[in-house]
């Protein structure tokens, strides 16, 4: 990375990205590391492990230049996290677990100076994963439905709300807090939702493959009815 960096001989392309222009990749290649998991391909998750390696020695390349840190800093400080936050293994303490692991994380956030329970949630995660992420550190507070009946009846009240909204902006807006409602519910039900959601993409592209699959080059002509029954026999083929 120190010779694709170099601005006498190094790669056109590489001399000239930033921490922004770099950061959706690192977001991307994290994303192929989770989908060649969930396809279970030993060999692509070798090759994408390597490439979201990539992203960390480039970040840390970069920082190097600007004489922030170097590579070696960046495993030194995530070595210290682990033992700092694992005393019970590492350090002797007499006990440990996930409620411990909270309450360091909770004093580390402190000590940067966060004042609020919410802060240090990254604004860059997935929306979904943010929304589940503010909620789960809400309801440490206990700031939380006692149980799912009273996250299930917030949705209809945001439905009721999406349904009353006068404006394209108001409607958004709506829509928005219906689905932080749902994240809710989910999370209420012991649900991961972007999980959940991840799984009924590749059941919908599945399907709707299976779909045009069927029909071929037709496909595209043929009216909703004909495409709903396409459906329902796929989604019978696949039971």
């Amino acid at each position: 990375m120190a010779r694709l960096r170099d601005p006498a001989s190094g790669c056109e392309w590489d001399t000239v990205q930033t921490f922004a222009t770099i950061a959706p990749y690192t977001i991307e290649e994290a994303y192929e590391v989770a989908d060649a998991i969930e396809r279970g391909d030993m060999a692509d998750f070798k090759d994408e492990l390597g490439d979201l390696l990539l992203q960390v020695i480039f970040h840390s390349r970069m920082a190097e230049e600007a004489g922030d840190f170097a590579l070696a800093d960046v495993a030194d400080a995530i070595s210290d996290k682990m033992e700092r936050r694992h005393p019970h293994i590492f350090l002797g303490a007499a006990e440990g677990g996930h409620h411990l692991w909270e309450q360091i994380k909770a004093s580390e956030r402190g000590a940067k100076g966060h004042a609020s329970a919410l802060d240090g949630v990254a604004i860059g995660l997935p929306a979904l994963l943010r929304a589940d992420k503010l909620q789960k550190r809400a309801a440490r507070t206990g700031f939380d439905w006692p149980d799912p009946s009273g996250a299930r009846a917030k949705i209809d009240e945001e439905l009721a709300e999406v349904e009353a909204a006068a404006t394209p902006a108001q409607v958004e807006e709506e829509v928005g807090d219906l689905l932080f409602a749902v994240v809710n519910w989910a999370r209420k039900l012991g649900v991961d939702p972007e999980a959940a959601l991840r799984s009924a993409n590749g059941k919908f592209e599945k399907r709707f493959k299976a779909m045009e699959a069927e029909a071929g080059n037709a496909f595209e002509d043929l009216d909703l009815d004909a495409k709903e029954e396409l459906w329902v026999r796929a989604k019978r083929e696949e039971a």
